[in-house]
């Protein structure tokens, strides 16, 4: 999530087969790594020292230019090459031993020089007796990417003990509707306050400091979760959101027509129940929520972000001490803090195995751009098309020269229906690709050539997982 927004619009690997689902108890993203080249050649020259042996001068490397090429690149992004950016982190995997959940499609577009957002997906057991249900995540980070990977790494684990302590304590000893959302609730709140008095401890440590900075860095920065459980013995799927990454539920109706169906509501200072509960927690405090924003964040709740949680003195000495950002105070008007909470909102929903169904799960670096029902529209377009076959590609319709001056005479940023296109096997790289402009190439190649930073002008980094339910045919796609 970009927290600040600049401008008015911006906000891979493609599965060409798919893999059978992972072993693991849930997954993660590899993380890529980074050659580096050095001058210097290092040999070690005794049992406990190292030296460093520098070059002749003849292997000084010449910088005179030996090539008449221009000085920079006369060709844009060509169709291959687009579609290689867009769906370098894709992933798509069948699902065989999950009744109810026929296969899910993921994808991640960074925006970010290192992306903010993070996520998760697999199976694993809620209560270590055998039993699997499926799991997805997606958390937007914002002012670093440190919240989200800590999310990434930790939540899931929260959660797990969370619904084992209720379990235990249930005199039922079953995971009924009303007690799930309950410990689903309890795990973000642990794992945040662990954020927030991880602080105070370390502060107070014996650690060096470079340990105490690595340790403070999720309670500076700040992530919104959005996770979803679905158990397959229940058919309930439990979807838990703070923040404004959303979930949409599509589902086919009698008529054979497709309905979107929000399964979470954008937390934000546009938000009326939280504008009315946060007044509520701070009356009096009139300056609290300006432009939807709550005390200048995009977000009501999230996690880390601990200058709207901590009091005003810590604030200042965790500046002084340890380089955490500038209180927010002279700019806002702090008086009773904490103002954000990670407590999630969540809802509870029965997959009927009568209705082929779908969820999109995305970061809002897509809802930017694509409405509920656009979003689940485009979905049922790609169900319904050839996707994933050998086909011929899309005839793309004539557009008149572009320039992103066009954005603000006219064209809409967003997403527009005459845009629509269906060119992708996987249907979260088709929603990545029509967020940006579908079948109009030279808006996506144009917004897809930015680097960051000036690349956060025009998007927002993109996660989206998109996961069907009951819907038959998709392994042959």
């Amino acid at each position: 999530m970009l927290p600040w927004r600049l401008g008015r619009c911006w906000r891979g690997r493609t599965a060409s087969t798919l893999p059978t689902p992972a072993r693991n108890s849930y997954s993660t993203p590899r993380s890529s790594s980074h050659s580096r080249r050095y001058i210097a050649t290092a040999s070690f020259v005794g049992a406990s020292s190292l030296g460093w042996f520098l070059s002749s001068h003849d292997d000084v490397p010449s910088l005179e230019s030996t090539s008449a090429e221009p000085l920079l690149p006369e060709t844009g992004l060509s169709k291959d090459e687009v579609t290689r950016i867009i769906s370098r982190d894709a992933y798509s995997f069948l699902v065989k031993d999950t009744p109810g959940v026929s296969r899910y499609d993921g994808n991640q577009l960074p925006s970010n020089s290192v992306c903010e957002d993070r996520f998760i997906h697999g199976t694993f057991s809620p209560y270590n007796d055998g039993q699997k249900w499926m799991a997805w995540a997606v958390f937007d980070g914002h002012a670093g990417w440190q919240t989200a990977d800590l999310l990434q790494k930790q939540l899931l684990t929260f959660v797990r003990h969370s619904l084992n302590q209720d379990k235990a304590r249930s005199s039922e000893n079953d995971s009924s509707d009303a007690s799930v959302p309950h410990a689903i609730a309890k795990g973000f709140l642990a794992l945040d306050d662990s954020i927030v008095k991880t602080a105070l401890e370390t502060s107070q440590s014996k650690q060096s400091l470079a340990e105490k900075v690595k340790r403070l860095l999720p309670a500076y920065a700040g992530s919104c979760a959005l996770l979803t459980l679905y158990d397959s013995t229940t058919s309930i799927l439990h979807v838990a959101c703070t923040g404004d990454s959303r979930a949409v539920l599509g589902q086919q109706r009698p008529d054979g027509k497709w309905e979107a169906i929000p399964l979470s509501v954008d937390q934000t200072g546009y938000n009326e129940e939280e504008i009315a509960r946060l007044s509520a927690e701070h009356p009096g405090e009139n300056e609290m929520i300006k432009n939807g924003r709550v005390l200048g964040l995009a977000v009501s709740r999230a996690f880390g972000d601990t200058r709207w949680k901590w009091n005003l003195e810590f604030q200042k000495e965790m500046k002084n001490r340890f380089g955490a950002p500038s209180p927010l105070t002279p700019k806002y008007d702090v008086r009773t803090p904490p103002y954000l909470t990670a407590e999630p909102v969540v809802t509870s929903t029965k997959i009927d195995p009568s209705k082929p169904s779908f969820l999109i799960m995305a970061s809002d670096g897509i809802w930017d751009m694509l409405s509920n029902k656009q979003a689940v529209d485009l979905v049922t377009k790609w169900i319904e098309s050839s996707a994933g076959q050998k086909r011929k590609p899309e005839l793309e319709p004539a557009h008149e020269a572009f320039d992103l001056g066009r954005f603000e005479n006219g064209v809409d940023c967003k997403f527009e229906d005459e845009r629509a296109t269906v060119q992708d096997d996987n249907a979260a790289v088709h929603l990545v690709r029509n967020s940006l402009g579908g079948n109009h190439h030279e808006m996506v190649a144009g917004r897809l050539a930015f680097g960051s930073p000036f690349s956060r002008n025009q998007r927002d980094d993109m996660t989206v997982q998109v996961v069907f339910f009951n819907v038959p045919g998709l392994e042959k796609r």
